[in-house]
């Protein structure tokens, strides 16, 4: 997988009482690792910020980035997307810096910010709570889209079975957009998988927004990880209507979807699931006649 995932030797320790274990406790081997790099992002000639990703699609990271950072909401905003000049202490092109050039008319954020993010935080570095409750171009209360709620509990397992890299390395998250069709059948149009689960969302609004597709009418976003506060900001921005994860949301997470009109579900394994704003949104099966 290139640049995506890394291999290292181990040592093994095995501790599980067999015979083969007392003779041989460590055992030498290599494991798949996914990779973890820099990504400087440039506004024109202006660093803008700096995230920790798995490389790989980093021009949808960007683009989305831009949307979650409430700089652009249409594909016309976004002129040009590059890979800088930057080379490793062997002169190897490293990839790690893109710059953005915005339609002249669109206003620069402020670039003194500096921001830096974490492959764990979306939002370090902001100075408070309102600096990152921005106002969304979209309002996804105004989604009409009604769910099956067994539809709704079958994304996990969807999202799981098209992991490709986690598969290697278990050392990644993913997100998943998934169309809902008028039947109540869901299409997977996106995945992306990276070591920070808002640089997967990030991925995937990206490339909706390359794809002329915001806002995110009719979807629904499948996270591998917990539903936080960043993770439900950047759904609202893209305007998309249902946000669900496999573990907990935060209080702040479900204040936000409250406040945005996002359906926001958590606890999703397959057989149960927590709907905990917007359950107008979840259609469940008719009651058996008695």
């Amino acid at each position: 997988m290139g640049r995506v995932t890394q291999r290292r030797k181990v040592h093994r320790y095995v501790l599980d009482g067999s015979a083969a274990a007392m003779e041989f406790p460590v055992r030498h081997r290599e494991d798949v690792l996914a990779v973890e790099e820099p990504l400087e992002i440039r506004l024109g000639n202006l660093s803008f910020s700096v995230t920790m990703r798995t490389p790989g699609d980093d021009f949808d990271l960007v683009a989305g980035f831009l949307v979650s950072e409430g700089v652009i909401w249409d594909a016309d905003q976004l002129i040009s997307l590059r890979f800088c000049a930057g080379e490793d202490e062997n002169g190897v092109q490293t990839f790690n810096v893109v710059e953005a050039q915005l339609r002249p008319d669109v206003p620069l954020p402020d670039t003194g910010r500096h921001v830096y993010t974490s492959s764990s935080c979306g939002i370090c570095g902001t100075d408070s709570i309102e600096s990152v409750t921005k106002s969304s171009h979209f309002n996804p209360a105004a989604d009409r889209l009604t769910v099956p709620v067994e539809t709704l509990a079958s994304l996990p397992d969807r999202l799981r079975e098209a992991q490709a890299v986690f598969e290697v390395t278990g050392g990644v998250h993913a997100a998943g957009l998934f169309r809902i069709d008028d039947d109540g059948g869901a299409e997977l149009l996106c995945l992306r998988e990276d070591v920070g689960r808002h640089n997967a969302v990030d991925k995937v609004v990206g490339w909706a927004l390359r794809e002329r597709r915001l806002p995110l009418t009719n979807t629904v976003l499948q996270v591998s990880g917990r539903a936080s506060f960043e993770l439900v900001q950047k759904a609202a921005l893209a305007g998309i209507p249902v946000l669900t994860a496999v573990s907990a949301p935060s209080s702040l997470a479900v204040e936000l979807a409250e406040s945005t009109g996002v359906t926001l579900a958590g606890f999703s394994r397959g057989t149960s699931l927590n709907v905990y704003a917007g359950s107008g949104r979840i259609s469940t099966p008719a009651p058996m006649p008695r």
